[in-house]
């Protein structure tokens, strides 16, 4: 993000930050992600790598990266035609723990998100695609998840899936000087959000979200919205660290699918915990 040229256009962008946005003009998903950002852990590059995936339904997924670019394949519900060359975007999130993602260029409308452990070889995939047409009272982006190990050892320790961990709690997200959301995760199906600061001030939702555990205080969680078409996936690391890493796919003002990348700051303020009934 640009940094504003002179004190009073810097004051001008902070109380435009803090104007409630026109109830009436929802934004469309580009304009909320600029700068989003801001925040994020560096980028590492994986060049002169390789990884291979076996899916808990056993299809495979291949990857061998260069500097910008990643080949791949894939069989079962990942199945290619042959090898495709797509970019890829790859953080280390913990020492031994790395979240890559690919925003493919090759398979429109759709991008696939892998998060592994070199120390105990355990893995899960996310696939994010925009559905052809858009069906009232559903979220346009599907997602589908599934656990893995990877070619490189034998895997050891819990294996990820759907957690209840972060029902009750709620967290700010402070992702840009301009962009501050709170998350309140209501259910193992859906949480609430709001923005507190940036252009979607004032605007919230109750959305569709999957929550997975991948490590001790490392969490995959993944929103679909309702009025727009997006979703996204995080890896929160909650933690000593408190960051957490995301990209979204959507489609943007111009009705063009688009990938973006997230990132910043956790601070939690708070949780509750329910005394009898408990949410799905």
């Amino acid at each position: 993000m640009t940094s504003p040229s002179t004190p009073a256009a810097a004051a001008d962008l902070a109380a435009a930050d803090l104007t409630a946005a026109d109830p009436n003009e929802w934004r469309s998903y580009d304009e909320f992600a600029a700068g989003i950002d801001t925040y994020r852990l560096a980028n590492t590059s994986l060049a002169g790598s390789a990884l291979a995936l076996t899916l808990d339904d056993g299809s495979t997924l291949t990857l061998t990266f260069g500097a910008d670019s990643v080949a791949w394949g894939g069989t079962g519900a990942l199945a290619t035609d042959g090898e495709h060359t797509d970019p890829y975007d790859a953080v280390r999130v913990r020492t031994d723990v790395v979240f890559v993602h690919l925003p493919l260029e090759s398979r429109e409308r759709e991008a696939i998100t892998v998060v592994y452990s070199e120390s105990t070889h355990r893995a899960l995939v996310a696939r994010s695609e925009i559905a052809e047409v858009a069906v009232e009272g559903e979220p346009q982006v599907g997602q589908t998840f599934w656990s893995a190990v990877t070619d490189g050892g034998d895997p050891s320790g819990e294996i990820p899936g759907p957690s209840r961990d972060l029902i009750g709690k709620r967290n700010l997200y402070r992702y840009s000087p301009h962009h501050l959301y709170e998350h309140v995760y209501i259910s193992s199906e859906r949480y609430a959000w709001q923005c507190v600061q940036g252009v979607q001030r004032g605007h919230g939702d109750m959305d569709l979200s999957t929550v997975w555990k991948f490590a001790d205080g490392l969490y995959l969680f993944c929103f679909r919205e309702f009025r727009i078409a997006v979703a996204s996936v995080w890896l929160h690391d909650l933690g000593y660290q408190l960051m957490t890493t995301g990209v979204f796919l959507g489609i943007n003002g111009d009705g063009d699918a688009e990938h973006s990348r997230g990132g910043g700051h956790i601070y939690p303020i708070g949780s509750v915990d329910y005394p009898d009934v408990q949410p799905v």
